[in-house]
């Protein structure tokens, strides 16, 4: 039986135990609050709580491959401090380990592709926590005889957390930012890359998954508008939009992420490759 530890049960980690349970793996998951262990359950996920050392060195024993979805904070990545020593204490050797990542390692590129060769040049805190973050993993990988394997995403979108519920909701706010424009992902393409990358593993390897077209925010609400048939909301230049210190950083980046190395060494192709066919396929899901 193939087994998946997931640390950090959130939007990506359900959609990937989702798939992988579809393809007779079992899942278990990290939590600390009772609200998570709760969704757990209901999933059919198995949960491994992390103020029970044994419990979590025993689930680290049985793993055949393990997924890190939480950001760095101050102290760096929780998994990474909270993990290694189990790992060692129970001469655990998951056949892949999988580290959730950005593309905002890659800093701003004025609109220029960037691929998993480009220099890493975080230009925010939260993106130079993650660059230390990939790089702790892949050094631990190493140091213990891991498959370490680092994804850099995008924005991720799906059923749920998407354009078509911002509009509904009457959040969705389109900012004229021009020139800027970013890349994202549909939940399941990113299942789908994870899964790939666990049937091909290559230890030390960065991949890129994200869709094939990145576009400005503005054209994306303006097409969620229109398949709800509504009028879009209008849009508000940068400088007018009253954005939080952290939105402000999000628009000051822009570059256009190569989904190439993904396509090519895991045989990985979005089921959605531009966020027209991800929206379309939200809403036909009644999402």
């Amino acid at each position: 039986m193939k087994r998946l530890l997931i640390f950090g049960y959130g939007f990506s980690g359900r959609a990937f135990a989702g798939r992988m349970a579809r393809e007779g793996w079992t899942t278990a998951a990290t939590f600390r609050r009772p609200e998570v262990q709760a969704q757990l359950a209901a999933d059919g996920v198995a949960g491994v709580d992390l103020a029970d050392r044994d419990a979590l060195t025993e689930a680290l024993a049985d793993a055949s491959a393990l997924l890190i979805t939480p950001p760095p904070g101050p102290q760096g990545c929780p998994a990474l401090n909270t993990l290694v020593g189990p790992l060692a204490e129970a001469g655990a050797f998951p056949d892949w380990v999988g580290y959730l990542s950005t593309t905002g390692v890659y800093g701003d590129r004025r609109g220029r592709w960037v691929t998993e060769r480009s220099a890493l040049s975080a230009q925010s805190v939260e993106g130079a926590r993650r660059v230390r973050a990939e790089r702790d993993w892949l050094e631990v990988g190493r140091g213990m005889g891991l498959t370490v394997t680092v994804f850099r995403l995008p924005g991720i979108y799906g059923p749920g957390r998407s354009a078509l519920d911002r509009v509904r909701e009457g959040r969705a706010r389109r900012i004229a930012a021009p020139g800027q424009v970013f890349s994202r992902i549909h939940v399941d393409d990113l299942a789908a890359g994870l899964a790939a990358s666990i049937a091909r593993p290559r230890a030390g390897a960065a991949y890129n998954l994200c869709d094939d077209e990145p576009a400005p925010n503005s054209e994306v609400i303006a097409f969620a508008a229109g398949l709800l048939g509504v009028e879009p909301p209008p849009e508000i230049p940068l400088a007018e939009a009253g954005l939080s210190p952290a939105a402000m950083r999000f628009y000051a980046e822009s570059k256009r992420v190569s989904n190439a190395l993904a396509k090519a060494e895991l045989g990985w192709r979005p089921a959605y490759p531009t966020y027209r066919e991800g929206l379309r396929a939200i809403l036909a899901g009644g999402g």
